[in-house]
């Protein structure tokens, strides 16, 4: 079995190296000590949430705070191309189901979309509430997948911001799309911003908008999945969308639910990116 993932805050595991100790403390120290009972000689991995990622071994533990001896300090790079989930709000909890599961399969950044028919709506400090409650899956689904990088959660949009987003996606050379049950457009045939490691090896074409100069091109572009709530999307919010630049695409012969449109899309553009090769 992996070793349990613990996370530490962004920058604290930059001064760390192999044979080095790195306290673990607060409130994953207590997780870790007094709720999961870690002991020494275990493993575990400390992670940043932004791609850094210490292997380590308990040396001690006292109470709610273990010291590691550092095994190994890995630095897991990004591909050049992020996945972006926009997850209108929905009813129940749905929303937080579709946020969790994309967690885990690899979304890079999730959006909370406003959408017209969202039966939830997030307004002042239910805003605020309910952003920090989808941060919160988001951590723990990060901790359960063993992820190293811990995807953004974004403030809530409405449709004029959703539009703005889908611009400025597309002006970065990527691309969004629109998950849509009338949509006759496979999204396994919708041509993707290339990779790092699939530009440099030639294997395939990027997408027209796409760097190709000589050199490196080290921009990191978008594929933005948009995902309707339970009623769907509107016709008015869907042609503003499209003006926009965005592609609505259909996963295959099934309707799914606004739960797990996201994370079945997520995982197939995933796979054609080549992340889970």
């Amino acid at each position: 079995m992996s070793a349990p993932v613990f996370l530490a805050e962004p920058g604290a595991l930059s001064s760390c190296e192999p044979g080095s100790t790195f306290v673990l403390d607060g409130d994953e120290g207590r997780h870790a000590g007094v709720v999961q009972r870690r002991g020494p000689g275990e493993r575990i991995d400390v992670v940043d949430g932004a791609g850094v990622r210490l292997r380590c071994v308990i040396a001690s533990v006292q109470s709610s705070t273990l010291d590691l001896v550092v095994e190994d300090v890995v630095h897991e790079p990004a591909d050049g191309v992020e996945i972006v989930l926009v997850q209108a709000l929905a009813k129940g909890d749905r929303d937080e189901m579709a946020v969790e599961a994309a967690t885990e399969v690899g979304v890079d950044a999730i959006l909370p979309w406003q959408a017209e028919r969202s039966v939830v709506v997030w307004r002042g400090d239910r805003a605020a509430k309910s952003r920090a409650r989808w941060v919160g899956v988001v951590r723990a689904a990060t901790k359960q997948a063993r992820r190293a990088v811990m995807p953004r959660v974004g403030l809530v949009v409405d449709a004029a911001g959703l539009v703005t987003a889908v611009e400025r996606v597309r002006a970065g050379g990527g691309t969004t799309l629109v998950l849509h049950e009338e949509a006759t457009r496979p999204l396994a045939e919708v041509e993707l911003p290339a990779t790092r490691a699939v530009a440099a090896s030639g294997e395939m074409r990027a997408a027209p908008d796409v760097h190709d100069g000589d050199g490196p091109d080290e921009r990191v572009r978008e594929v933005m999945l948009v995902v309707g709530p339970e009623g769907g999307i509107s016709d008015r919010e869907l042609a503003r969308l499209v003006d926009a630049g965005a592609v609505p695409v259909r996963l295959g012969p099934h309707v799914l639910r606004t739960s797990t449109a996201g994370p079945v899309a997520a995982a197939l553009v995933a796979q054609r990116l080549g992340r889970w090769r």
